[in-house]
């Protein structure tokens, strides 16, 4: 009897966060809006430029990719040791690592899946361009294998990217808090290079 009110009080329950959905909705359409619109920009150049943009698309989305595993799998105690020091980036470390479950999101499935989709529009973009005037069966072979070296390259890179990630997860968001401490910091620091001049 004890066993089957035991099984009985288990639920299942779903409480999102809605302010946390609603914003990251936003976040992806305007960042994917962003980066689409760069990329067809950068795709209208040369085709070696397009080559580079691409390759930029998929290192980006590799790089975000790290961030995000580092930031689930990072220890908090070198950066409590590095706030008591006074390290001015130690507490942006700290808020990255106590709100990992939004860092992840943000990387992995925002910035991480749109790279994935433009990759792949960019990849077939490209392609398109490549095989003008080219026999049919050539330009679909030459359509598939850009399609089969950019999902290789992008799902090797992030299984590359997730071990570096585990691994050196303290230095790779103590880099990251490094890089967002710089940026909040920019503003004062232009404002202070004003008033001394």
């Amino acid at each position: 009897m004890k066993d089957k009110k035991e099984k009985k009080s288990i639920k299942f329950r779903i409480q999102p966060d809605w302010h946390w959905v609603t914003t990251i909705f936003g976040a992806t359409i305007g960042i994917s809006a962003t980066m689409s619109f760069l990329s067809n920009q950068l795709l209208s150049g040369s085709l070696v430029l397009s080559f580079v943009a691409l390759t930029a698309i998929i290192l980006l989305g590799i790089l975000f990719d790290i961030i995000g595993v580092a930031a689930t799998s990072a220890d908090e105690t070198p950066f409590h040791s590095m706030a008591a020091k006074k390290v001015p980036e130690a507490r942006e470390a700290l808020k990255l690592l106590r709100r990992a479950e939004r860092v992840s999101s943000f990387c992995n499935d925002v910035v991480g899946d749109i790279c994935g989709v433009i990759s792949g529009s960019a990849s077939a973009v490209i392609a398109a361009r490549a095989i003008v005037g080219m026999e049919s069966w050539l330009g679909q072979l030459v359509q598939l294998l850009m399609s089969a070296v950019v999902a290789g390259l992008t799902v090797g890179g992030k299984a590359f990217g997730k071990s570096i990630a585990i691994k050196n997860s303290t230095m790779i968001i103590h880099a990251a808090a490094k890089l967002i401490y710089g940026v909040k910091s920019m503003p004062r620091w232009i404002l202070e290079t004003v008033r001394r001049n």
